[in-house]
């Protein structure tokens, strides 16, 4: 902008300013909130749509068509049905783009009601829970694509609470997670085919490096990853420490042991507990011949820069059950696939 062009905006808001200020009521001045709350009403319902209106017709330059109102960040505009076309506006649709992925974003975190509820304050914006909810169920998800090659993934599992009838017992199903380290992560409610194609589409390496906790489900699952020859599969080491110090006895002894396999000394540990019968370390022992081939030299690795904890999928099963287990929450099995995918959508696109 020219000083002059700067000068006339001044001069052009500072009597915008005045007509605002002599139709606001004293008592909604009476402290900085509501001194806030006021200009934001005023400039939502009265600034903003018509800059807005303005701007969208002098871009498309058409006014022609069936006009409708369309909410926005801006305010309610009224969008004719040509301008809706070459701006790529959904059709039928009363919310913005902006404004639909505010409330995605926001409804991904919380309750539809506690979103509707947020959104009001963080922008002056009312949009009901219920539009929120059909907001989410009538998205289509895409399918989202690491963007470079993928070294490390992990699997994991969580649990979601479906609605039954009154009287009846609670059900809990399983689903599980996958995350590719660094890149993205993705989650399936009882559709193991689904998770196995979404993560063998990605670009992994080859030898990816598959981590996962002693669950025989996770296991079972990394198997159909990659081709063998091109999969690395790593037992999670603060897991197998937790496991060991399950054990009991001697800390002395124990410590001996994590640091042995630590180094993937397998054997030297079996040792270790040579007339040691005892329950626990008879669990022990068969948790490692069960994963034997999936402890490696962990010091090697981590020297070598390569993860040996699942943490990153555990991250993402807490982020989604903040969702998911909300206090009293229960689900209809038909949604809960919509509201992981809306969750896993939201934690990558705050990874990205």
């Amino acid at each position: 902008m020219t000083p002059e062009e700067t000068k006339e905006l001044d001069n052009a808001l500072e009597t915008v300013a005045a007509i605002l200020f002599k139709h606001t009521p004293p008592e909604q001045l009476q402290d900085f909130e509501s001194l806030e709350r006021s200009v934001r009403d005023h400039l939502l319902e009265q600034v903003s749509p018509r800059v807005g209106n303005f701007f969208k017709s002098n871009a498309i330059g058409t006014l022609s068509g069936r006009k409708r109102k369309v909410q926005s960040c801006l305010g309610v505009l009224r969008v004719s049905q040509k301008q809706a076309v070459k701006l790529g506006l959904k059709d039928r649709t009363r919310l913005s783009p902006l404004l639909e992925k505010s409330c995605l974003l926001l409804s991904a975190n919380v309750s539809y009601e506690n979103a509707a509820r947020d959104l009001q304050v963080l922008t002056g914006i009312s949009v009901s829970h219920s539009t929120q909810q059909r907001l989410v169920q009538r998205t289509q998800w895409s399918e989202v694509q690491a963007s470079e090659v993928v070294e490390t993934l992990s699997v994991d599992g969580g649990k979601v609470r479906l609605r039954t009838p009154i009287g009846q017992e609670s059900q809990w199903r399983d689903y599980k997670a996958v995350t590719l380290h660094g890149r993205l992560c993705g989650a399936w409610l009882q559709d193991n085919e689904a998770l196995l194609k979404w993560v063998n589409q990605q670009p992994l390496a080859a030898g990816v490096n598959c981590l996962g906790d002693g669950h025989d489900g996770v296991w079972n699952l990394i198997s159909g990853i990659t081709p063998p020859e091109h999969r690395r599969e790593t037992l999670d080491w603060y897991h197998l420490a937790e496991n060991l110090y399950k054990v009991g006895g001697s800390l002395q002894r124990l410590k001996q042991v994590e640091s042995d396999l630590w180094r993937g000394r397998i054997d030297q540990v079996k040792l270790a507990f040579v007339g040691w019968n005892t329950p626990q370390v008879k669990n022990f022992l068969g948790y490692l011949h069960k994963h034997r081939h999936r402890i490696p030299d962990y010091q090697s690795y981590q020297q070598q820069g390569i993860c040996i904890g699942s943490g990153a999928v555990e991250s993402t099963i807490k982020q989604i059950g903040r969702r998911l287990k909300l206090s009293g929450a229960q689900w209809k099995q038909k949604n809960v696939a919509q509201v992981l995918k809306q969750r896993c959508a939201y934690l990558n696109f705050a990874i990205g």
